[in-house]
């Protein structure tokens, strides 16, 4: 059973506490609405309008597929339960994500009830291809609002539907909405309020004969359409426009990388105030503490392990946020897609499609949510593959020791003005070398142990639109639940773990003499196998804590140092600075950038792959790369240094 979060978090219960819900009419359990449609929909963004910030997400045991569920509030406190389910254009699965959909509409899931009402959302200006899937949700004989999305675009390109007469072919309540602006949103509160009463009578099973034959189903759609006096939207002219610039053969891959440049440039001009007014806040906050309170092993403990070692992580928020706007704007705008479809002729070089490029983007934020988006891989091969480089992209948890070590020894030099400078080409340089250096690991992958013939590679391709401030604050907040619950939990027990380690045993009641202490003793024991490294004890000892959570090795330096300061802070700067050499630093940047230092991806891979063979040949060849790429790095720039 899946016992997880998406993030390495314990799961939650599928369905919240049922005796604080109110009760669903003749059973023990809240009503429960499932929100499906086909991917690029709206599907999410609807949810999100309906549920706001009550909501969570879970996976389903079993599977490594994730739902979001959560709580829509109607008029007179009534309370709805929505589950939003992995985008299908059919119910005839083929993937894990579309046959968990199937499942759970169904009601052949042991784990998760059959969902008591059925919202469909469909992209009004493509009606034609998305009215398929209404056939077989309705066949399923569950109260069913099939919502009409993207109204505004079919009102301004000139498009049509008649929504009595569509509702009075498919039997069942139809609206014209729009998710991201929230018009229509009555109608949904409507149809909500009106579940429990309909409950109580079964409505009558909707026999579709063509179900079994998909040209049939198509020509039902289009029918259905005609008989709406449906008349599809004219082209957007932009999305012409713009596809003819961004997916141009000599133009889209140089906008692409000026894109990335700019994000990354970004992520250090755009994050440092709001870094340093946190660093400032921490640094005031632990000099109260210590005036404050008694002196005492307390509060030794509080300030020395805990606020130094959390409040380190903790500053480095802002650009972890701040990189999952830019990813969440290029993906709400419609620009992911291209880029998937730009990445796909780079794929296929080393064996892969253009479908192993988002869960290779997303690694950027994350390898756990990464991997397991995977399962939109169908070959088997090739998604196997992309979990085992998906690790090698440089996620926002190495930003921390990156920005400590570049801030330490890189000079702020300007070489492009304002657009470039020489601390964001080496940052940069890291990301490429990751991304060279997984190009390669799944190019000799794919041509021995996983080799499989090529596969074709489909995407549709949404129009251009203006993401919206309301979805990106919630995946904002979202993520930032997820790196707290992070930072109060793993990295919590890391700096107490460390603070016991380093201030035992006692030597004539005090604590001891730093490398005389348990932590010290342990990182005296390694300290032979990373010499060869340019690394100390002291970084070695940062090496270890860092398995648990890459990020975690700027808040045990700051504990050993006994420095309270973050990535950002000159003292800690200047501290690694004098245990460091620079051929060190390069040799430390390039271990962080291949070894495999995160327990959650590795128990993740464990669960894809349903076993310890893979993560086990995982972390062998990620820790092996990072050993040899250090050692080589470190003579290499010893040489040439002189």
């Amino acid at each position: 059973m899946n016992d997880c979060h998406s993030d390495g978090r314990p799961r939650a219960n599928l369905l919240p506490n049922p005796s604080i819900l109110p009760p669903r009419p003749g059973a023990d359990r809240p009503i429960i609405v499932a929100i499906v449609g086909p991917p690029n929909s709206g599907k999410s963004t609807l949810f999100n309008r309906l549920t706001g910030l009550r909501q969570k997400v879970a996976n389903f045991p079993g599977v490594t597929v994730e739902h979001r569920m959560g709580k829509a509030k109607l008029k007179g406190e009534q309370e709805v339960f929505l589950v939003d389910l992995p985008g299908v254009y059919s119910l005839n699965p083929r993937a894990e994500d579309e046959q968990v959909t199937h499942d759970v509409l169904k009601g052949e899931r042991d784990d998760f009830p059959k969902p008591d009402a059925v919202i469909l959302i469909v992209d009004v200006t493509n009606l034609g291809r998305n009215l398929v899937l209404a056939a077989p949700i309705l066949s399923l004989g569950l109260p069913t609002l099939v919502l009409l999305n993207m109204a505004d675009d079919l009102k301004k390109r000139g498009g049509r539907v008649d929504v009595a007469a569509l509702s009075a072919e498919l039997k069942t309540p139809v609206a014209l909405i729009s998710a991201s602006k929230g018009e229509g949103i009555d109608r949904i509160q409507q149809f909500l309020l009106g579940t429990a009463v309909r409950l109580n009578a079964p409505p009558a099973k909707i026999e579709l004969p063509v179900l079994q034959d998909v040209p049939k189903c198509r020509q039902w759609a289009a029918q259905l359409g005609t008989r709406a006096s449906y008349r599809a939207p004219a082209p957007p002219i932009w999305t012409r426009r713009l596809d003819a610039v961004f997916l141009h053969p000599f133009f889209g891959p140089l906008i692409f990388i000026a894109i990335v440049i700019a994000v990354f440039q970004s992520i250090f001009s755009w994050a440092k105030p709001i870094m340093d007014g946190l660093q400032t806040a921490v640094e005031v906050s632990g000099l109260w503490m210590t005036h404050v309170l008694p002196d005492s092993p307390w509060r030794s403990l509080l300030v020395d392990g805990i606020w130094k070692g959390v409040g380190s992580v903790l500053v480095f928020l802002p650009q972890i946020l701040l990189l999952f706007l830019f990813i969440g704007v290029l993906e709400d705008s419609g620009y992911l897609a291209r880029a998937a479809l730009i990445a796909d002729r780079t794929m296929a070089r080393v064996g892969l499609q253009g479908k192993s490029f988002i869960p290779l983007l997303s690694a950027y934020a994350c390898a756990v949510p990464a991997i397991m988006s995977t399962r939109v891989i169908e070959d088997k091969r090739d998604r196997m593959a992309t979990i085992m480089i998906a690790p090698l992209m440089t996620c926002s948890a190495r930003l921390p020791i990156y920005t400590l070590l570049i801030a330490a020894f890189v000079p702020n030099t300007h070489i492009l003005g304002d657009f470039l400078s020489l601390p964001t080409l080496v940052m940069l340089g890291l990301y490429v070398l990751g991304f060279v250096t997984a190009v390669f690991i799944a190019r000799l992958l794919k041509s021995t142990v996983l080799r499989s013939k090529g596969s074709s590679f489909l995407l549709e391709m949404p129009p251009y639109r203006w993401p919206t401030a309301r979805s990106l604050s919630l995946r904002l907040v979202d993520r930032a639940k997820v790196f707290l619950h992070r930072a109060g939990t793993v990295i919590l027990a890391v700096a107490v773990g460390l603070w016991v380690l380093a201030n035992l045993p006692l030597v004539g009641g005090h604590a001891p003499a730093l490398e005389h202490s348990y932590i010290g003793m342990i990182g005296k024991v390694i300290e032979p196998l990373i010499a060869p490294l340019g690394f100390n004890w002291k970084i070695g000892i940062g090496l270890i804590t860092s398995f648990a959570a890459r990020e975690v090795i700027v808040g045990t330096l700051g504990t050993i140092y006994g420095i309270n300061g973050d990535e950002t802070s000159q003292t800690l700067q200047t501290a690694v600075h004098h245990d460091l050499s620079t051929a060190g630093a390069v040799a430390l940047l390039v271990f962080f950038a291949f070894a495999m230092q995160c327990f959650s991806t590795l128990a993740v891979v464990k669960r894809e792959t349903g076993g310890w063979k893979w993560p086990a040949f995982q972390f062998t060849y990620m820790l092996a790369l990072a050993y040899s790429g250090s050692w080589l790095a470190f003579h290499a720039t010893k040489f040439f240094l002189g």
